[in-house]
C-alpha cells in the first residue's frame, strides 16, 4: 500500500472516532485575510464543482440558487463563530447582592457542525459558574455557547471553549459545562445509530470536588415546566 493511502485511511479513521487533536479551532494565520464577501464568492464556486462532480443539473430552479445559499449560510451563520468580530461582548456587574451560591443556565439550545464529516450537531448545553464578585448576564452565556457552536467543532473542545471563556470573563476558576448531543455524522451515516447521543463535560476550579459537582448535576436532573 503506497504511504499516501496509508495516511488517507488514518485521517479517516481519525475523524470517524471523533478525535480532536487540539483545544482550539485549528486557524490558518490568514484565515481573515479575505472578506466575508470574497469567502462567499469562493465558497459559491467551490459548491458548484461539488454539485456538478455529482451529476446535479445547476439549471433546475430548485437546485440553481444551492451554491449561492450554502456560501452565505456557511460564511454568516453556521460558521460564523470563526471571525472573533462575532464574539459577544459579556458585560459583567458586581455581584452586589452577595449570592454565593451556584448559577446554573441549563438547556441552553446548540447547534454545531462536525468538523470531521460537517455534519450538524444538535443538543444542549447545561453551563454554571459561582461568582467570586462578578456577574454576567444570563444572556452573554447562551451567546458564548452559541459563538463557539458556531464553527467547525468536536464536542469535547466546545466545552474546553466554553468554560475557558466564561473563566476569562468572570475572573474565576469556578466554571462547569455539560453538553449533550446528538452527532448527525453517526446518527445518519457510518454506524447509522439513531439513539444515542454524547455527553461531555469540563469542570474548573470548586466544581472539580465531588460535593460540588454533584450538586451541579442535580440542578440538571430538575424537570422544568412552564
Amino acid at each position: 500500500m503506497k504511504i499516501e493511502d496509508t495516511l488517507e485511511n488514518q485521517f479517516d479513521e481519525l475523524g470517524n472516532d471523533h478525535i480532536s487533536t487540539s483545544e482550539d479551532t485549528p486557524l490558518r494565520k490568514d484565515a481573515f485575510v479575505l472578506d466575508d464577501a470574497t469567502k462567499i464568492e469562493r465558497i459559491r464556486e467551490n459548491v458548484r464543482d461539488i454539485m456538478l462532480t455529482l451529476g446535479l443539473d445547476l439549471n433546475d430552479d430548485s437546485l440553481k440558487g444551492t451554491p449561492n445559499r450554502v456560501a452565505k449560510m456557511y460564511v454568516n451563520e453556521i460558521f460564523g463563530g470563526l471571525h472573533p468580530s462575532r464574539k459577544p461582548k459579556a458585560s459583567t456587574f458586581d455581584n452586589k447582592y452577595k449570592y454565593g451560591e451556584m448559577l446554573v443556565e441549563k438547556n441552553i439550545t446548540l447547534y454545531s457542525t462536525c468538523e470531521h464529516h460537517f455534519l450538524p450537531i444538535v443538543g444542549r448545553a447545561h453551563v454554571a459558574y459561582i461568582s467570586n464578585g462578578t456577574v454576567v448576564g444570563l444572556s452573554k452565556m447562551n451567546r458564548i455557547v452559541d459563538y463557539y457552536a458556531k464553527r467547525p467543532q468536536v464536542q469535547e473542545r466546545l466545552n474546553i471553549q466554553i468554560v475557558r471563556e466564561l473563566q476569562e470573563v468572570l475572573g474565576t476558576e469556578d466554571v462547569a459545562c455539560v453538553i449533550d448531543a446528538k452527532h448527525l455524522c453517526v446518527n445518519s451515516r457510518g454506524i447509522r445509530d439513531i439513539d444515542s447521543s454524547t455527553v461531555t463535560a469540563e469542570y474548573g476550579g470548586k466544581f472539580k470536588e465531588e460535593l460540588v459537582r454533584r450538586e451541579f448535576l442535580n440542578y440538571l436532573n430538575l424537570d422544568t415546566h412552564f
